[in-house]
């Protein structure tokens, strides 16, 4: 393929976001080219897991059974400790709309699925094109330049950009600028292990003292591997002078509940770190021609932590958007709008529920209160499961109500 090509959409980054956008701009039948600046198989520093929501695109886009066959993590429910060591373990199965099976499923195996699914709709697609900056013509950014894994350079021309670059991206520093809001960013690092004892399927977040108001998790992936981490606000690690690798260290070799389960376990790969730009707050997500999905958008959930549904949400809202843009023929800011529009009705009542349970789970007493609450009473173990299984009940965590209801139980 050649860099001569005219695109209806150029879209920046292979991940989750990017590729979903582009294999629906291609099934409409639009001309797109999707650029990564890595080359296959890429690894991406996450927590792996797979929401409920990014399930619900996967049956969409007839990824399931794919991501069945893959390697991947299956999850049964959610173990939730608090402080004083109490455990909460929460199946998944309840409710008409509930998440019947959880998916775990390192990065370089699901982006990779992504991808190679773009191309099969009908997407062009280039790796090892790092994208620095966009070309501009008229004022209106109208493609973008790339450095090639040969150390070339290439400038690629588009009607539309779609900036699916993540948390650093290129394309969202010329629509808002380098912007990074510590009151809205979590750091986190992660590591791969083997060995560790009484995984049980479910996905494990633990509020640990030592790391207040942040946690650490344990994540089971396929054959008895692990996706083990800690992350914590970026206020929080600035204020407190906190090196999350050492307290994960500490946490593993030193910590009374968790030493134990790590004594014959193996770390296979070096601790890792990155920063999530949580959706707490609403970011500027698009310009003229431009559209901003996933980490580039800034639109991780507050209290999980999690990003590719909501990544894969935001680019199958942007590929419908940027449609109708190219079917009438303008992609001036003003009809893009609809974009931004759409996204923040979808998500932000989540994201905003999410970030109350947030700033309410730094309350040491607090959660030690729920978690041990929900053991003693069934009707409380109810409560608190439906605020994890269901929207409509995760939207009464933020209300008084909520917790008077666990007093009475």
């Amino acid at each position: 393929m050649s860099e001569n090509i005219f695109y209806d959409c150029i879209v920046v980054g292979g991940g989750p976001g990017g590729s979903t956008a582009a294999a629906f701009l291609a099934k409409k039948g639009k001309k797109v080219l999707i650029l990564e600046k890595e080359r296959w198989p890429r690894d991406k520093t996450c927590g792996d897991g797979i929401s409920g929501k990014s399930i619900a695109i996967l049956r969409e886009l007839g990824l399931l059974e794919t991501l069945d066959r893959a390697d991947h993590g299956s999850t049964t429910g959610l173990t939730f400790s608090s402080p004083n060591g109490k455990a909460l373990a929460i199946k998944f199965g309840g409710g008409e709309n509930a998440i019947k099976k959880g998916y775990v499923c390192r990065r370089f195996v699901y982006d990779r699925l992504l991808w190679q699914n773009a191309q099969k709709c009908g997407a062009d697609a280039i790796e090892g094109a790092a994208v620095g900056g966009v070309v501009r013509e008229g004022g209106k950014i109208c493609g973008v330049s790339a450095r090639m894994a040969d150390g070339s350079e290439a400038e690629y021309r588009g009607k539309m950009v779609i900036g699916a670059d993540g948390v650093a991206s290129a394309i969202a520093r010329e629509v808002r600028g380098a912007e990074v809001d510590p009151q809205h960013t979590c750091l986190a690092c992660r590591a791969y292990y083997s060995g560790v004892r009484g995984m049980d399927g479910t996905i494990e977040i633990h509020f640990v003292k030592s790391i207040m108001p942040g946690y650490f998790w344990i994540f089971p992936l396929e054959n008895g591997l692990a996706n083990v981490g800690v992350g914590m606000m970026m206020s929080d690690v600035k204020a407190h002078g906190i090196s999350l690798q050492h307290e994960m260290e500490e946490i593993i070799g030193k910590h009374p509940f968790f030493a134990e389960r790590f004594a014959g376990a193996k770390a296979l790969s070096p601790v890792k770190a990155w920063s999530l730009p949580f959706g707490s707050k609403k970011r500027k997500v698009h310009t003229d021609n431009v559209l901003l999905v996933g980490d580039a958008a800034g639109l991780v959930d507050p209290f999980s932590g999690e990003g590719i549904g909501n990544a894969m949400l935001s680019g199958k809202l942007a590929a419908e958007a940027a449609c109708e843009a190219l079917d009438a023929n303008d992609t001036g800011e003003g009809f893009l709008s609809r974009y931004p529009e759409r996204l923040w009705a979808a998500i932000w009542n989540e994201l905003t529920t999410s970030y109350t349970m947030q700033k309410l789970g730094r309350r040491e007493w607090l959660l030690n209160f729920v978690i041990n609450k929900a053991n003693s009473s069934e009707r409380a173990r109810d409560a608190i499961t439906g605020t994890i299984t269901s929207e409509k009940a995760k939207a009464e965590y933020r209300s008084p109500l909520f917790y008077l209801k666990l007093l009475l139980s």
